[in-house]
């Protein structure tokens, strides 16, 4: 057995250092309570046991040795670390701070996550989860019907040769949300739609139901209880086809017929009730720009009608599955625009803060050198 030298040794400490500087090439040196509330990473530190949030330099710095979930971007967010809130000390902000009043916690606070509130459990989760551009809360394929709940998800199941083919060969953004997950595709990939908005939030914003199951806005819906889950596509009204037609769509590229982590209804819908479809007291609101909205598909309008039934009787979750170039799409007369103002995401995508780069990143110099005198 050969006998590792000291220089062998530091050498091997370069090399490990060098692949964590690659994998975090930001500097951790400064908490983000001082920028106040920005979106940003997020992070649950379990260990602290308290439903708060810490910034991605703190998580490093000050909760290093605590177990934590990564709660990924989280908008308009203070770091809690250096707050009464949170017992653990930061040793990044020295000065003790009153609690962050104006931060929202929800559900993910809790470690729940998806409309299932199920815990969150990296070691043993199977599936991709997808963001909802909204709330920002996280939800499974299988909750949103893109694809049937793993039976099991202590044992991996075989991926699926398609689904390997596509780890190996496809983009980045399709490996994490398809090939990541070992599982069979989705009703919907990851590669077909930019973002996501949960029905809920949809059902919230009277555009959004609006748009719901027209072109670029895809949702999942099934004719009956008893039958599969498939994708609502929409054809509008031409003059060869004087009436809009529903076509459910159960292709899949060798994917299962029932469904597999990545944001609309009538312009008199009353906005401050979100299941109100109809008979809405206020009057439209002239004026010289026309609406460029598309027909409401009726089929996509009855799902937020029952939103509230049980999950056995129910025919979709309103979710939204939007193509790329969304927020161009918009029609921004006076009864569309309000409606996505209230919610500026859909018009404008957010900056999302990152550490400073590290200077040293990729460039790690122990002093290797220092040894180099020393007898081997």
């Amino acid at each position: 057995m050969a006998v590792e030298t000291l220089v062998d040794y530091v050498a091997s400490q370069d090399d490990l250092l060098q692949e964590a500087a690659l994998a975090l090439p930001h500097e951790f040196s400064k908490c983000t309570y001082s920028l106040g509330h920005i979106r940003q990473a997020v992070y649950l530190c379990l260990t602290c046991s308290v439903e708060r949030g810490i910034c991605s330099a703190c998580s490093i710095a000050c909760h290093t040795d605590h177990e934590q979930i990564e709660l990924f971007p989280k908008r308009n967010f203070r770091c809690d670390c250096p707050t009464t809130s949170v017992v653990h000390t930061c040793i990044l902000h020295k000065t003790l701070e009153e609690e962050n009043v104006l931060n929202a916690y929800g559900p993910n606070f809790k470690a729940q996550f998806c409309r299932c509130g199920r815990p969150y459990d990296a070691r043993t989760e199977q599936e991709t989860m997808i963001q909802c551009l909204v709330c920002e809360d996280w939800f499974h394929e299988s909750c949103c019907n893109l694809r049937e709940r793993p039976t099991s998800r202590k044992i991996s199941p075989e991926p699926h040769p398609e689904q390997a083919e596509v780890h190996e060969e496809g983009s980045d953004d399709d490996a994490q949300s398809q090939g990541s997950s070992h599982l069979p595709p989705g009703l919907i990939s990851g590669t077909e739609y930019e973002s996501f908005i949960c029905g809920l939030c949809a059902s919230r914003n009277k555009t959004l139901m609006r748009w719901a199951g027209t072109s670029g806005i895809t949702m999942v819906v099934r004719d009956a209880p008893v039958e599969p889950w498939k994708r609502l596509v929409y054809e509008s009204r031409t003059t060869e086809n004087p009436d809009p037609i529903t076509i459910l769509d159960a292709s899949t590229a060798d994917g299962p017929t029932v469904g597999s982590k990545r944001p609309l209804s009538p312009s008199n819908v009353d906005y401050s009730d979100p299941k109100r479809l109809r008979g809405s007291s206020q009057a439209p609101v002239p004026s010289s720009v026309p609406c460029l909205a598309p027909e409401a598909n009726f089929m996509a309008q009855n799902i937020y009608q029952q939103l509230d039934a049980p999950v056995t009787a129910s025919l979709g979750t309103g979710d939204l599955f939007l193509s790329e170039g969304f927020r161009d799409r918009w029609c921004r007369c006076p009864s569309c625009l309000p409606p996505l103002e209230a919610m500026p995401c859909l018009l404008v995508e957010e900056e999302t803060y990152e550490p400073p780069e590290d200077p040293d990143s990729g460039e790690y110099n122990s002093g290797t050198c220092n040894f180099e005198g020393l007898p081997r």
